[in-house]
């Protein structure tokens, strides 16, 4: 054993370093050097049943922890942090050295470590069950470094299984939904609900937003006059609007197309191309006047927390012209995709004339219209005599129909009776969200966290995801839980600075089934 030295490899940008120097040696003196790599959040039996048949396999076992940053297992996980981990599994008599990983998976930390086998649990042995395609470019690294990869044998356990039922990681209520689902749908069917819409030819209409965040420290008072003084400290810029919508879709489906305006001024045309995935095929429209919409935030830094916010754009009543040239590009392209997403922020694109034959002529159209600042309340649900599926929030379905008080329940119903929608969900924070079909019903599904770091975007990530879903026709619980999961993803992030991802996705909700 060498655990006098092993503390120091948990601490410090170079543990690594330092560990592949120590094993270097060891390799020197003719060991045979095992890895194995992992998160192991609630070590258990079989996790040191897994190390002490590794440990046969060699002379010395390094194991190496995921960080707490790379987790993804939902909300309050890790439920150990990696310095208890690490502190965890170096107990263990078997193991010779314990280090924090730098990167989210090993496949850096293969190439440095250079250790002669790289062990995995027997559940990682048919790898076309590895929805995250980790052990395949682990495989390859080990190669590239003249490894071999090898597997256990004996019983597995799962510390997310063995957590979801004896430590409350999620609410009462989503323990209870989350009971039942399982007993209706498996995992392997949310893979396959996923799968399906990748073949969707999705054509993507809306106001192309920059999200512009500027991160100050609140100074005071000013001295002269009753407002407040501020200290610039950074700036943030992020490709919001449609534009985040498209970046999300095509994650998920394979064609995709986008149509938009830029401004004829302050168009802002290079950045935006530059945020574009490459997935998405852009057509942007010019508008007669005015500038790219442009939404700049003042934050304060610590704790992150918005002061007010400004609005860079020309006229919310849309120009004719704009609105002509708009229509007659959708009359030309809506045959060739399978559905219509439109993201509807009130600011003047969606004129009466593109909402009536968008309504008219969408093979399927999946709407949300959006109620801020910008539209002062006028831009609601109603505008569309029709819409198959309908994505909005509590207060935005609220202020259409004009009331604080009415159940959700009688009103989401009569909502997509007089809309001829098929399908609504409605999102509700902290309180999770509703979605409804006929033929189904309405579904209460909670929401997995009630904590948020930025809630800008999370709405237009539902969207997209539940879109395709809907088109699909995927169960309508279904849907709302893959719904809320990937708005999870969204509201744990800035603004617009990671895109939710299909991988992570199905891993936590993977996690979530256990």
């Amino acid at each position: 054993m060498v655990l006098a030295d092993t503390e120091s490899f948990t601490r410090g940008k170079l543990e690594l370093d330092a560990l592949a120097q120590c094993l270097e040696e060891h390799r020197e003196k003719g060991d045979r050097v095992v890895h194995c790599h992992g998160v192991f959040d609630l070590l258990h039996i079989g996790h040191i049943r897994h190390f002490e048949e590794a440990k046969k396999m060699g002379d010395i076992l390094v194991v190496t922890v995921t960080p707490d940053q790379y987790v993804n297992k939902g909300p309050n996980r890790p439920a150990f942090n990696e310095q208890f981990r690490a502190e965890a599994l170096r107990a263990l008599s078997c193991i010779d050295y314990v280090s924090i990983n730098r990167w989210p998976n090993a496949v850096n930390t293969i190439r440095l470590l250079k250790p002669d086998l790289y062990v995995k649990g027997p559940d990682y042995r048919d790898m076309d069950e590895d929805i995250t395609g980790g052990i395949r470019l682990e495989k390859e690294a080990l190669e590239e470094v003249g490894g071999e990869l090898s597997f256990t044998e004996d019983v597995t356990f799962s510390s997310s299984s063995l957590l979801n039922q004896n430590f409350p990681i999620y609410s009462p209520e989503m323990h209870d939904f989350l009971q039942e689902f399982k007993e209706n749908h498996s995992f392997e069917e949310i893979v396959g609900y996923l799968d399906e819409i990748r073949d969707l030819r999705v054509l993507l209409v809306g106001e192309t937003i920059i999200d512009d965040y500027h991160y100050c420290r609140a100074m005071g008072k000013s001295g002269k006059e009753p407002i407040l003084a501020v200290s610039f400290e950074r700036q943030e810029t992020f490709a919001g609007g449609i534009l985040a919508v498209g970046n999300c879709v095509s994650g998920l489906s394979d064609h995709v197309n986008l149509l938009s305006f830029l401004g004829n001024r302050e168009s802002h045309e290079d950045f935006i191309r530059e945020q574009v995935a490459k997935g998405v095929n852009a057509q942007f429209l010019r508008m007669s006047e005015g500038p790219t919409i442009v939404k700049r935030r003042y934050v304060e830094s610590y704790p992150f927390q918005k002061m007010f916010e400004v609005y860079v754009m020309g006229s919310d009543e849309g120009d004719p012209q704009d609105s002509t040239a708009l229509c007659n590009q959708l009359e030309k392209i809506l045959p060739d995709f399978d559905l219509v997403i439109v993201v509807d922020y009130g600011h003047g694109m969606m004129t009466p004339e593109v909402v009536e034959l968008l309504s008219d002529q969408a093979p399927y159209l999946a709407v949300n219209t959006q109620i801020n600042a910008g539209n002062h309340g006028f831009n609601t649900i109603s505008k569309y005599k029709r819409a198959d599926y309908i994505c909005v929030s509590e207060h935005e379905l609220r202020m259409d129909v004009r009331t604080r008080q009415r159940a959700l329940e009688d009103i989401i119903p009569e909502t997509a009776h007089r809309l001829n929608a098929k399908d609504i969900l409605i999102t509700r924070g902290k309180l999770g969200s509703y979605c409804y079909r006929e033929d189904e019903g309405l579904f209460d599904i909670p929401a997995f966290t009630a904590q948020a770091v930025d809630r800008v975007g999370a709405g237009d990530a539902v969207l997209a995801i539940t879109g395709l879903l809907a088109k699909n026709q995927v169960p309508i619980d279904a849907l709302g839980l893959i719904g809320n999961a990937y708005g999870l993803q969204a509201v744990q992030n800035v603004g617009h600075r990671q895109t939710p991802d299909r991988t992570n996705l199905l891993k936590f909700i993977q996690h979530c089934m256990k």
